[in-house]
């Protein structure tokens, strides 16, 4: 068995709000208020935004002008803009809006996979092959998403060596990271470095993400136990927004500000700037018309923490300030 690591002394967040968060709302954001969240986002310190998905629009409307908000957002030269595909159709259409980075998703369990992407999880991968080929000779990076490891809504448990054995298989087509995701937030601490340490023992040098839910408060707990067993990389969503619309009962992500803000208060950078986040949970707030389930929004950010003072958010003042970028 791996022992416990020291815990890391830095974390990279990718923000996935505007792609997983956004998805999961009933009201669909125009593409310029969605322009508007990841400029805004961009000036938090971000270096990896999940920008959209190239999925059909009849399953999941909301993500119908990806390729236009990627044709008109803010680039920064030192921040990953991603997509989301499930096929090569899908992929050939990140490759033609220049996306940085694609992510390919794919189920742990059979009956969320064919709820998903209507296909077995066999079909998955060998549509995975055919994906990374084609982002090999697009010089895109190919990434791995593995949905419902640590529960099914359809099938509960799911076995940690399946898990296993698509991740190698992942790898073998070239992954160069595998994103374990609670997609309904069925995780909880043991499970989570259960399934780490069994990866770890198996591919002991694969770059290996957390992408946490935050059903029943495991949520940052989750975090917390990920990071004991050498976990660097979370995903994470602007408010706590989001969900899977083909898992029943699955919650929002964890928030991205309440993360950083637990992190910052541990010693562990970030490289983000807990005010220009709150400040774009405030937004996608006021774009969206209902509140959000992140904490820091609320409660404010301890006093002790660089900017945070317990005072009225200024927006603009905020946003308009540059980020030192330490990570």
């Amino acid at each position: 068995m791996i022992p416990l690591t020291t815990l890391p002394s830095t974390v990279s967040i990718r923000e996935v709000g505007p792609r997983d968060g956004l998805q999961n709302e009933d009201r669909i954001l125009t593409t310029e208020q969605k322009i508007l969240l990841i400029n805004a986002l961009n000036n938090s310190g971000l270096r990896q935004i999940e920008v959209g998905s190239f999925v059909n629009p009849r399953y999941v409307p909301q993500m119908a002008d990806t390729a236009e908000v990627f044709a008109r957002i803010e680039r920064r030269p030192d921040v990953i803009y991603s997509a989301i595909a499930p096929n090569l159709r899908g992929a050939q259409r990140a490759i033609e809006a220049r996306a940085d980075s694609v992510q390919v998703f794919l189920s742990a369990s059979e009956s969320h996979n064919q709820s998903n992407v209507r296909m077995s999880i066999n079909e998955s991968l060998a549509a995975a092959a055919d994906i990374a080929l084609a982002l090999k000779e697009a010089s895109i990076e190919f990434e791995a998403v593995l949905s419902v490891v640590f529960g099914c809504p359809f099938e509960n448990d799911v076995p940690i060596e399946r898990v296993v054995t698509m991740t190698e298989r992942l790898l073998a087509l070239g992954a160069s990271q595998i994103t374990l995701g609670d997609t309904t937030g069925m995780a909880h601490p043991r499970l989570v470095q259960a399934v780490v340490r069994a990866l770890r023992e198996r591919f002991p040098q694969a770059p290996l993400r957390l992408h946490p839910h935050s059903a029943r408060g495991a949520g940052l707990a989750n975090v917390l136990a990920a990071l004991e067993v050498g976990i660097d990389r979370i995903d994470a969503s602007i408010g706590g927004i989001g969900g899977c619309p083909f898992a029943p009962g699955a919650p929002g992500n964890i928030c991205t500000e309440d993360t950083v803000h637990m992190l910052h208060e541990m010693g562990i950078d970030t490289g983000l700037d807990i005010p220009k986040l709150v400040s774009c949970a405030k937004l996608i707030e006021s774009l969206l018309g209902h509140e959000v389930p992140g904490q820091v929004i609320k409660g404010g950010i301890c006093g002790h923490i660089p900017g945070g003072k317990m005072r009225p958010w200024n927006e603009t003042e905020i946003l308009a300030q540059p980020v030192s970028r330490t990570v």
